[in-house]
């Protein structure tokens, strides 16, 4: 009596019975404060994400700051964490173009923040499908890839690819890396379903690449995009 069964958590080790004093089962990194009611985290600054688990980056050198994404949002012809890296645009990287738009399918894997930045160092952005026209191609080029699956680094977990889509709690949404609301989605079906805990959104092997919401640490290959206006500008 008084005691509320087994807590056990992604984030916690393991016991037996605890007095329950915190219903949402969760707790926040970083010195980030729990609202019990809406189980949700308010991050100090410096922090963001679900459990306030994501460093922000320092300053945008060449670019702008997005407070929501906690990261920079580099100029075009400008890459890295902090838009500090002049790069010229590498047209050898384009595996498909799409109406002017140029995608690269990396060869190695990473967890979605960490793909996010590597797009960014090469001056692009985790991929943005807003059609089922470039859905369609992207998956039967990924479909295609699987069979020759030039892979240079086979550290990685699934068959799957992060695109830059997450959900963001504050917003109740899905949301693309640039902020904009996702108007098209390609979820598979039953997806997403992880009710928050799945922030992040792969092209998933197994649903013929439709979407599925994923924990974001996990160590996915990724689709970089290069937009049309950006290479004009170029």
């Amino acid at each position: 009596a008084g005691l509320s069964g087994c807590f056990k958590s992604w984030d916690h080790s393991g016991g037996l019975c605890e007095v329950p004093r915190n219903p949402c089962r969760m707790s926040c990194r970083n010195s980030g404060r729990l609202d019990m009611s809406s189980c949700q985290c308010a991050c100090p600054p410096g922090y963001t994400g679900r459990y306030c688990q994501v460093r922000c980056s320092g300053q945008c050198l060449h670019g702008k700051f997005r407070k929501e994404e906690c990261s920079c949002l580099c100029d075009v012809g400008y890459g890295g964490a902090e838009c500090g890296t002049k790069i010229r645009f590498p047209f050898h990287a384009c595996d498909v173009r799409i109406d002017g738009d140029c995608f690269m399918v990396s060869p190695e894997a990473d967890t979605y923040y960490g793909a996010k930045i590597k797009c960014q160092e090469k001056g692009a952005m985790l991929a943005q499908i807003g059609n089922q026209k470039v859905q369609d191609i992207l998956a039967f080029y990924l479909s295609r890839l699987e069979t020759g699956n030039r892979v240079t680094d086979t550290d990685f977990e699934t068959g799957n690819f992060w695109i830059g889509l997450t959900y963001k709690t504050s917003k109740a949404s899905f949301r693309w890396d640039v902020g904009e609301p996702s108007s098209f989605t390609s979820f598979a079906f039953g997806q997403p379903d992880n009710q928050g805990f799945g922030n992040c959104v792969e092209m998933q092997a197994s649903a013929a690449f439709n979407w599925n919401d994923q924990r974001c640490k996990t160590r996915n290959r990724y689709i970089c995009q290069f937009a049309q206006e950006h290479i004009s500008l170029w």
